[in-house]
């Protein structure tokens, strides 16, 4: 059975910087896309980053430039370094990986406040 689990998320000031890790466990296949989704209090979830297999990489508007998606195949492992935090940057943030079907982890919370 598929299982993404989580890392890296925790309390930072704004303008600080965390990394995600989500680790992939119960398959040896390579996801075909892994990314980054986040859902805020209210709020829907909401895409943020993703990387195909072939490296190919897409970003929310909201995130270009602040945040980078990588991974590692080898480890079935995505990563999302996420610089110049904002408030608004404050939600629950979900890993997803998608091969044959879509597998979600149990999110992690970033808050970024003062």
């Amino acid at each position: 059975q598929v299982q993404l689990v989580e890392s890296g998320g925790g309390l930072v000031q704004p303008g600080g910087s965390l990394r995600l890790s989500c680790a992939a466990s119960g398959t040896d296949f390579i996801f075909d896309v892994m990314g980054w989704y986040r859902q805020a209090p209210g709020k829907q979830r909401e895409f943020v980053a993703q990387m195909t297999r072939g490296d190919s990489t897409a970003y929310a508007d909201s995130v270009k430039g602040r945040f980078t998606i990588s991974r590692d195949n080898a480890k079935n492992t995505v990563y999302l370094q996420m610089n110049s935090l904002k408030p608004e940057d404050t939600a629950v943030y979900y890993c997803n990986a998608r091969r044959y079907q879509s597998f979600w982890g149990q999110g992690t919370q970033v808050t970024v406040s003062s």
